[in-house]
């Protein structure tokens, strides 16, 4: 866990992406304040589910080139295959602004 300021600490973990065992990727998450201690409640090796929201950023460098920025935020972490056990010990809530709402999108 990385504090980088005063009020504002992160984490990031990586996760081996299996979808074809001959060429896996790898995908970096990020975990940002009260959630970086979700990644506690597991081990490397494990398999898992994340539930994350992308998040893109633009930035003007001291030279005027403005740069691009995405990073995976996750929100979510349970074991693969554990379904939705109200009991589980793991299960972390959605953020309020998802709950209830429609994806109008025609896409």
């Amino acid at each position: 866990m990385v504090q980088v300021t005063d009020t504002f600490k992160k984490r990031e973990f990586v996760l081996e992406y299996m979808e074809n065992p001959q060429y896996p990727e790898f995908v970096k998450f990020e975990l940002t304040q009260d959630r970086c201690e979700i990644l506690n409640a597991f081990k490397a090796g494990e398999e898992v589910e994340v539930w994350f929201n992308l998040r893109g950023r633009k930035w003007t460098d001291p030279k005027g080139e403005v740069k691009y920025f995405n990073s995976l935020q996750a929100w979510r972490i349970q074991q693969a295959g554990a379904g939705q056990q109200e009991d589980s010990p793991r299960k972390q809530e959605e953020p309020g602004w998802l709950a209830g709402e429609q994806d109008d999108l025609p896409f």
